[in-house]
């Protein structure tokens, strides 16, 4: 006899737990042979075109801490602002870039860390260039969906002035909450979940 199964409801959607770590940087979560090195941890090689540079920073909550269960990931063009995909059609982007990164929130302090290039300018759908930019995904315990903004660079004025995505933000005040400031080498990050200084988020 079939049993009606018209009782059941659908069970809660899960937030990101430990499985994340488990399964996307499992040397990280000490879980060892399953691949020689993390997926995403290197970006460059000795032959990689462009400024390197360090991105660094944390995910806060609303209240300032760091979360140390985070994930992020990022995704940028080459130096000549091509993108390492399928779907580039211009011209072929550096071989030796892998155009995307991933790495988990330090449990002790909550730092994430890339170890990338300076990207270039890529064309908007409509032909102006946008600046330089890198896309962030991030999730973490608490986050349903994973979590979409954008890092620019402090030092990038005239380009991020006529951005045509920066330009779109209507309340002005959160423009810089996008920006990374620089100091040598190394960009700052620091992404907000909640609260005053709260990320611009894309709802891509």
């Amino acid at each position: 006899m079939v049993q009606s199964l018209n009782r059941l409801k659908e069970s809660p959607s899960q937030t990101a737990g430990p499985y994340v770590h488990i399964g996307l940087t499992p040397n990280f979560a000490e879980i060892t042979g399953v691949y020689p090195e993390d997926l995403g941890i290197r970006m460059v090689n000795d032959k990689t075109k462009g400024e390197r540079i360090v991105v660094k920073g944390r995910v806060l909550d609303g209240t300032g801490t760091p979360l140390k269960d985070a994930l992020v990931e990022i995704w940028q063009a080459d130096a000549d602002g091509l993108y390492n995909s399928p779907s580039e059609v211009r011209v072929s982007a550096d071989a030796n870039f892998t155009g995307w990164g991933r790495c988990p929130s330090g449990m002790d302090d909550g730092v994430f860390t890339f170890e990338t290039i300076k990207p270039g300018r890529v064309p908007y759908p409509d032909g102006r260039l946008q600046a330089p930019h890198i896309t962030f995904w991030v999730v973490a315990r608490g986050i349903n969906i994973g979590l979409h903004t954008r890092m620019y660079f402090g030092d990038e004025e005239a380009s991020n002035a006529e951005d045509p995505i920066l330009n779109r933000i209507e309340h002005r005040v959160r423009v810089p909450t996008l920006i990374a400031q620089r100091e040598g080498n190394v960009y700052t990050f620091d992404i907000h979940l909640q609260g005053e200084k709260e990320t611009v988020f894309f709802d891509i």
